[in-house]
Formats: C-alpha cells, sequence, structure tokens
C-alpha cells in the first residue's frame, strides 16, 4: 500500500497490517536481544598515493577511497585490460592456449619491461598471458593485440569498447602495454581499475590465478613477478604493478582472508617500495575493521504468506541468489531484516514473480535492499475456491483496501 493511502485503512486492515509485519520481523530479526557492543571504527590511514581505493571484492562495497574517480596514467596497470581481452577471447572460443602468435618486428622492438620474445617466432597465447600477468612484457602486449586485433590501434579500440560495457567511465585506451609518449597516455582512474580488476577475479576464474605466480621463464630468462606483496603477505593473490615517469609507482592488489577478499588500488606512489606499504596499510585496516556476510543463501525462503483465489492456500517468499553485504566486523548480530510485501496476496503467481522487498538494516541505515520473489507457481483455483476467498475478504473488510489498491 502507497503511504498516500494510508488514511483509507480499515480499523481491521490497520490491525491486521501491523500484526503482519510484527509477524514477518519477529520471523527475519537477525539480531538476539543481547547488547551488541559498539564498534569503533578509526579513520583510514593516510595513504601517500595520488590516487587510491580498498573495496570489498564480494560486493564491492567502497571502504576507503581518495581522488578515485582522477583520471591518471596507469603505466602496465593496462596490462590488466590486455589480459582481460585475451582471457575473454579465449572464454568465447576465439582463441586457444595452445594457439601459435606470430611475433613481429614491431611487437619485438617494444622497449620497457620485456618477455623476451625473439623476431619472427611462433609463440603459444598461454606462454604470452603469462609474459603480459608475470613479466609485465610490453611485447607479449603487442604481440597478443596483434593477434587478436590486426594491430595495437584496432586493439586498443577493443579495450575503449570493453571500458565501456564494464562501466569503466574514466579510462581511456591508446595502446595495449601502458607505456608513455611524448604524445599521449592511457588514462584510468583507481574506480575503473578496482572495478576491472573484480570482474577479472570473478569472471575469469579460470586465469586469474596466474596472477598469483612469483616467476616465469621463458628464452632461458627467469624473471620474479613485480608484485613484491606476493613474497611477504601470504593474503595476496595477485594483481599487477605499474611504473612510468608519468604514472608514478602504481599497484593493484588483492587478498583473501577468512573468507573475505579485498581489492586495493594506489597510484602516483613514491617508489616500489612505497606502493608495497601503502598497499599493505589500506589491506590491513580493512582485514581489521570488516568483514563480508552471507546474508542469504540461493532461493532461501524467507516467509510463507497466505494466497487468496489460489489452487493452494499459501507460498513462500524468498531470495533469488545469494546474498552478501559488507559490515563492521562482529556486527552480524545487530542487523534486522524485514520485508514489504502486498496486504492481499491473489492467484495467479509465477515462480520468480517479485513480490516486494526485504530490507535489512544496520545502525539506522539500510545496508540491503533486494527483490523477494515467490518461490512456487500458484495457478487459479476453481470457482468454489474463489468464491469462498472472495466473501472472506469482503466481510473481513480486506476486499474494499484491495480494490481501492487497484
Amino acid at each position: 500500500m502507497s503511504p498516500k493511502n494510508a488514511k483509507y485503512m480499515l480499523p481491521l486492515q490497520r490491525i491486521m497490517k501491523h500484526f503482519n509485519r510484527l509477524l514477518v520481523l519477529v520471523c527475519l530479526v537477525l539480531v538476539n536481544h543481547q547488547t551488541i557492543a559498539q564498534v569503533i571504527i578509526p579513520r583510514p590511514p593516510e595513504i601517500a598515493a595520488t590516487s587510491y581505493i580498498l573495496i570489498d571484492g564480494m560486493t564491492g562495497h567502497i571502504l576507503v577511497e581518495e581522488n578515485a574517480d582522477e583520471a591518471l596514467p596507469p603505466a602496465s596497470l593496462t596490462k590488466i585490460m590486455t589480459a582481460y581481452i585475451a582471457e575473454e577471447e579465449l572464454i568465447n572460443g576465439n582463441l586457444g592456449l595452445d594457439d601459435l602468435v606470430h611475433i613481429s618486428e614491431n611487437a619485438w622492438r617494444m622497449e620497457g619491461s620485456k618477455m623476451f620474445v625473439g623476431v619472427d617466432t611462433q609463440v603459444s597465447v598461454e606462454d604470452l598471458l603469462r609474459g603480459i600477468i608475470i613479466q609485465s612484457g610490453n611485447d607479449a602486449s603487442v604481440a597478443v593485440a596483434e593477434h587478436i586485433a590486426g594491430s595495437e590501434e584496432a586493439f586498443a579500440d577493443m579495450m575503449n569498447q570493453y571500458a565501456e560495457v564494464l562501466g569503466l567511465t574514466n579510462s581511456f585506451f591508446m595502446n595495449a602495454s601502458g607505456l608513455d609518449t611524448e604524445l599521449y597516455y592511457n588514462t584510468m582512474s583507481a574506480r575503473d581499475l578496482s572495478i576491472l580488476a573484480r570482474s577479472e577475479i570473478y569472471r575469469h576464474q579460470d586465469f586469474y590465478p596466474m596472477y598469483a605466480e612469483r616467476e616465469f621463464m621463458y628464452n632461458d630468462i627467469r624473471q620474479s613477478n613485480r608484485n613484491t606483496l606476493l613474497f611477504r603477505d601470504r593474503n595476496v593473490d595477485g594483481m599487477k604493478t605499474g611504473w612510468t615517469d608519468a604514472a608514478g609507482f602504481c599497484l593493484v592488489a588483492s587478498a583473501e582472508r577468512d573468507g573475505m577478499r579485498l581489492i586495493s588500488v594506489v597510484m602516483g606512489t613514491a617508489s616500489e617500495e612505497s606502493r608495497a606499504i601503502e598497499t599493505q596499510k589500506l589491506l590491513t585496516y580493512g582485514f581489521r575493521y570488516y568483514e563480508t556476510h552471507k546474508l542469504y543463501e540461493p532461493n532461501e525462503i524467507l516467509t510463507n504468506v497466505r494466497v487468496w483465489s489460489g489452487s493452494q492456500t499459501a507460498v513462500d517468499l524468498g531470495v533469488p541468489g545469494e546474498v552478501y553485504v559488507t559490515i563492521p566486523r562482529g556486527q552480524a548480530e545487530a542487523m534486522t531484516a524485514s520485508l514489504d510485501i502486498d496486504e492481499v496476496i491473489s492467484a495467479p503467481l509465477n515462480n520468480g514473480q517479485i513480490m516486494g522487498v526485504v530490507n535489512v538494516v544496520l545502525d539506522n541505515d539500510v545496508i540491503y535492499r533486494g527483490d523477494v520473489i515467490a518461490m512456487q507457481e500458484v495457478e487459479l483455483g476453481g470457482l468454489l475456491k474463489r468464491l469462498i476467498d472472495w466473501l472472506t475478504l469482503f466481510f473481513s473488510n480486506l476486499l474494499f483496501f484491495s480494490n481501492y489498491q487497484t
């Protein structure tokens, strides 16, 4: 019932409304009556970076951010997108890991960090992916770009199209490697990088473990992963470093601990050591003061409600998929949930039909609001059943309320 119609509610309807809401609240309350200790969360640490962000990887909830939408040169963080597109091509069946890629002179001549591929040689897609992700090879990046799109310029156009699809609103790509020139450089924001990293982790689960590999040897040259946190923090399992004069020292990192995955981005730090230290500050803060809490299992039933004029008298209501929220650590029992559904539910109903919403509240803030659906199909009942229900509604004054709503 909309708020504007509240004054028309009959006394019996008002009583039933409050009773139903109380019943639903009692069924869904996630907190016991014990006193919950107030959690004190300090301000985030000071981070010596031009731009940074920390998010919960599972929920996307932002824990810390500063200048997160500023478009900055990402240097080799660009290669996350380069690898992402190659992996999409693999998923879609347009590439195979064993496919051989011709190394052009253009790719072979690339400056900066290299995989050290040979000109006019054939290198597998799988090796090139590791060369991009682990060794940050500019030569490998260009080789893959040329193989997929025909030229690096055409591949950059693909990168921009993928950026639009992923919702990267402050990113623009001119090349596949992230190298700066006197005329141009790629741009990305910390927020965009966190979105891209999150998509890489959860969409490309078969490929993301490459980001955790500490070294890769190709052409008898062994190179270590430049992400030094892989060697310092056992919780860190990716992602990518970057550096140019214009970008400074940058790092996208992800770590998992006690069922929580964090993704951090720092851009424009002063040194290789600094990007690791500043990232560690963010990760430590996130793990110390927050947790990822699973609210509902997929297809979890929340309540059972009366159905009028149907082939059955009740229907289960629930959530369509699993639901996670980010909350201050130790505050799971302080959450409460309530349903907002129609007073009168009449058949027919479709399985999966949206019946209302569930609101989860913590400290007077709604931290989750999602659809509640019918968990079964309910067909229209027979003529006698519909007549009996109609009379029941009529004599309980609910029929008037139902008709007024419509």
